[in-house]
């Protein structure tokens, strides 16, 4: 590292996270660019046979194999580590990669894990579905219910793990508290951060050991790439990077570079996303035909004064139950012609789905009842479409019920 950009380096110390966003982890090469390159290379080359035997063995830091050392991916890496405040980040090649490799690193047979009912369906099927094949015990418990995290905690328990705000019902767990619990018995504290990123909300500085991001969803905002990320203290992110060194789920250059860019309009993406949901739930908590609404943001929702504590804003994930049942909700997502029908969040384009046959459709109907994923409930991610378009494709949804 040249002294020049140790200076930059040094510079982004004390930097908020809109500076972080844009400058954190970038290092100029010798042709001076100004933005990002991309290192579309399998391989590097090595200057020595003594060089290249320290680098396999760890003793001098550099590129290896782009299975596990890229310049481009290292750059997100280090960027959404400052952005988290965490020591350091390993990127992989999807959201549910981030939760494999870190159960697997950190994780053995035998081991018990507490997970939050309300998390992403395949999230669920992972644990019970592929981890338990190796002998990985789960049980699943109300995430907002402290005493059910409390009683669910056994002797061989090492990883408590949540997803807050909760998909698709926007529950809110108390990072803190689960924090303290965690900490007390000896157990990894890890927290899916999807809905919100760091542009709303910082686990870490509530407890947290470790962060999970999709990708995917916001920190790309774009629908564009398919990625994941784990986040956190050095010692516990290197045991994550040395499975993905041997069975390599990884980021790819192209995706890693596409994520920087996504990055850096992060906050000011969140705020608008933020903006719109909440205006779009006050309006849906006031039409006919429509029976709830989740919305952390609504004075209604029993999370709103912890999302408010914890939380920069309340995010652009929202749900709501329509009066009817399962045809009464696919009729209304029928009818709407600007939300694009599709699984995926946390795009510019507002998106609208139907949790029960889709994102949980693989959940049985018992385990579907117990995380209130009813047949009338519909998902909407609120883009950054003007918001009386939105309200005019939803009534077109009301006027098919």
């Amino acid at each position: 590292m040249s002294e020049k950009d140790s200076e930059r380096r040094a510079a982004l110390d004390d930097a908020q996270i809109d500076t972080l966003a844009i400058r954190a982890g970038q290092m100029r090469t010798g042709e001076g660019e100004h933005a990002e390159p991309i290192y579309p290379t399998s391989s590097y080359v090595f200057d020595s046979a003594e060089q290249a035997a320290k680098r396999f063995s760890g003793e001098e830091a550099g590129n290896v194999y782009s299975r596990y050392t890229n310049p481009t991916v290292r750059n997100f890496e280090q960027r959404i580590a400052a952005m988290e405040g965490g020591e350091a980040a390993v990127a992989t090649a999807s959201g549910m990669a981030a939760i494999l490799s870190t159960c697997m690193s950190l994780l053995q047979a035998g081991d018990h894990v507490v997970c939050s009912r309300n998390v992403f369906g395949t999230t669920t099927n992972l644990f019970l579905k592929y981890l338990a094949k190796f002998g990985l015990e789960v049980t699943f418990v109300d995430l907002v219910d402290l005493q059910d995290w409390s009683q669910a905690i056994q002797p061989n328990t090492k990883m408590l793990f949540c997803e807050t705000p909760s998909n698709p019902i926007c529950e809110v767990a108390d990072l803190s508290a689960l924090s303290a619990l965690a900490k007390e018995h000896e157990c990894l504290f890890v927290v899916d951060n999807c809905f919100c990123t760091p542009a709303l909300q910082k686990p870490l500085a509530f407890g947290a050991d470790l962060i999970i991001h999709s990708a995917t969803k916001y920190l790309d905002g774009q629908g564009r790439c398919v990625g994941g990320c784990v986040v956190g203290g050095k010692a516990l992110i290197d045991e994550v990077v040395g499975f993905i060194r041997t069975c390599g789920p990884t980021m790819s250059p192209f995706n890693a570079w596409v994520f920087l860019k996504g990055l850096e309009t992060l906050r000011l993406r969140m705020d608008a996303h933020s903006d719109n949901a909440m205006q779009l739930a006050l309006w849906l908590e006031q039409q006919k035909g429509i029976d709830k609404v989740y919305y952390t943001g609504l004075d209604s929702h029993p999370g709103k004064p912890l999302a408010t504590k914890q939380q920069r804003a309340y995010g652009g994930v929202l749900s709501f139950c329509v009066a009817g049942d399962k045809a009464a909700a696919w009729r209304f997502i029928d009818a709407t012609r600007i939300c694009s029908l599709t699984a995926n969040l946390g795009d510019a384009k507002t998106t609208i789905v139907h949790p029960a046959t889709t994102t949980h459709g693989r959940l049985t109907d018992e385990q579907r009842a117990a995380a209130s994923i009813s047949d009338n409930l519909i998902r909407v991610a609120v883009g950054l479409e003007d918001i009386e378009d939105l309200k005019v494709d939803m009534q077109r949804g009301l006027a098919a019920l």
